[in-house]
């Protein structure tokens, strides 16, 4: 029962918000009392950890997957950034934005958790780039690693780019072919090319 209140849980928070979905909202979806989920939960706050702390290993597991395909590092990129829109296909511009602004101390947990992971993926990914030739040797990896969790980081920002305006799949491939473009040699913007323009080549 504790997992598939997680797994309710993780789908209503992503597609309404951290704050906006209440117990009573979870337990009236499941079916439930309230007193089930508290059997397992103690409050929200320790739902909502258990909640994010899902997400994290379910994409993270994902990411490793990814990597063990050993597919080129400009694939690759591109397979996670398809993998993980995925896994949050459902989710509300909102719910990122609930969670940094009331429960902070949870979010700078997730913040740190898919740094330290993302980080060492980055540069890993960099670094076989530019073995392979398709990334310009002389880029500093550690920082272009921080320069693009920096950026993804904020692609939730609401204020920034307004889901109304801004679809948050354009978003994220644009920041991607962004990212790319200012680490490609020439060999590396035609393999590019070939995942931006599929039909042309």
């Amino acid at each position: 029962m504790k997992q598939k209140i997680i797994l309710k849980s993780n789908e209503m928070f992503l597609k309404h918000g951290f704050k906006s979905v209440t117990m009573d909202d979870i337990a009236n979806e499941m079916a439930i009392s309230k007193k089930t989920i508290y059997q397992h939960f103690e409050n929200k706050i320790d739902l909502i950890e258990a909640t994010t702390q899902y997400l994290f290993e379910t994409i993270s597991c994902g990411v490793d997957e990814i990597y063990a395909m050993d597919k080129n590092p400009i694939e690759e990129l591109f397979i996670i950034k398809d993998f993980v829109l995925n896994k949050l296909k459902d989710e509300s511009t909102s719910a990122i934005y609930q969670l940094q602004k009331f429960y902070p101390q949870i979010h700078k947990k997730l913040m740190a958790g898919q740094f330290d992971k993302m980080g060492d993926c980055v540069i890993e990914n960099l670094q076989k780039g530019i073995k392979q030739g398709l990334f310009r040797p002389q880029i500093n990896s550690e920082i272009i690693a921080r320069l693009y969790f920096a950026g993804m980081s904020n692609l939730k920002d609401a204020e920034l780019f307004d889901p109304k305006k801004f679809s948050p799949t354009t978003v994220q491939e644009t920041y991607l072919e962004y990212h790319l473009r200012s680490i490609c040699t020439e060999k590396g913007l035609t393999i590019l090319e070939h995942f931006l323009n599929p039909t042309q080549s």
